[in-house]
């Protein structure tokens, strides 16, 4: 099936990256498979995930929403069969095997369209505002929580519990800025969001992912850092030019030389296009070369050098 996720990354994210390569091989989908299913343990903890059979799950007769567009669905499960579904639903208890959905109906739906048999699920059982604020605060203390798991912690703390960021903060003992931070980390896409629950990307990569608006280019740079093994600081220079190349040039009507392309277009084959040239109408100008790698570099060398023997 083809997807939304093969997205265009245009001229200059292109050009900046160069061929990332694919690492889908170090990705595995997030299932859940160390969690319990439901029914095999005692008394459900209401921070923790379990395993639900979808046969068990009833959808919500409240649920606001009365139609899901069919394209985001479908595009939403195929991202599931690639990455698992990252972010748990939500339903109670009500009876004998029977659960309801409290949250999280389309990304039911969109599990059983990708043929999943178990749907990961946070279990409310009790009333109690006050007992579940308190498991889910304990949860968040626990040292082996991952990023997406505490900021899908925060954003619990906020829809279920009815509390403001502010609140949040002072529950958990956070600045209100690190809960923020981590609660942007869900604006991320699947893709990105998967690499950084799984220990591929780290938070700091993440914070400058979020600097970019364009979901493509926050994936493509996301499999960049994976493969070349990026700094935060390098990714961060990566993101700079991307957006300086994304601003509007000012417009002139000086234009170069016919050899001053000849120069560029020849230059561009061993630098990946990174190349820069400005011309003064008087003929001085400056020309910048930026270069990825001493590989680079090198073929350039041996160019020069087989052009003069």
């Amino acid at each position: 099936m083809a997807t939304k996720n093969q997205r265009g990354l245009g001229r200059g994210l292109g050009a900046l990256l160069g061929e990332a390569g694919d690492i889908s091989s170090l990705r595995k989908p997030v299932g859940y498979v160390n969690k319990e299913v439901v029914g095999t343990k005692g008394p459900v903890d209401t921070s923790d995930i379990l395993r639900i059979p979808v046969g068990m799950i009833d959808p919500n007769p409240f649920q606001p929403r009365l139609s899901f567009d069919a394209d985001a669905l479908a595009e939403l499960a195929e991202s599931i069969r690639n990455f698992g579904l990252i972010q748990p639903i939500t339903v109670r208890r009500k009876g004998e095997d029977r659960y309801q959905i409290i949250s999280g109906e389309r990304r039911y739906k969109a599990c059983r369209m990708a043929g999943m048999e178990m749907v990961p699920a946070y279990i409310r059982d009790a009333n109690d505002q006050g007992m579940l604020e308190m498991a889910i605060v304990e949860n968040i203390q626990r040292e082996n929580l991952d990023p997406i798991e505490m900021a899908m912690s925060y954003q619990r703390l906020i829809e279920e519990c009815n509390l403001t960021q502010e609140q949040m903060a002072g529950r958990v003992g956070k600045k209100r800025a690190s809960v923020t931070n981590y609660l942007r980390l869900l604006k991320l896409p699947a893709k990105v969001q998967h690499d950084l629950k799984v220990g591929l990307l780290s938070v700091g990569h993440a914070k400058v992912l979020l600097a970019l608006d364009d979901p493509a280019a926050q994936e493509a740079l996301c499999d960049l850092v994976i493969k070349n093994d990026l700094s935060v600081r390098q990714l961060e220079d990566r993101v700079r030019r991307l957006q300086e190349g994304e601003q509007p040039k000012p417009r002139t009507d000086q234009q170069l030389p016919d050899d001053y392309y000849k120069v560029l277009e020849h230059m561009g084959r061993f630098f990946s296009n990174n190349i820069s040239l400005k011309r003064s109408p008087s003929g001085k100008g400056t020309m910048t070369v930026r270069f990825d790698s001493d590989e680079e570099m090198s073929r350039f060398l041996k160019a020069l050098d087989s052009s003069e023997n």
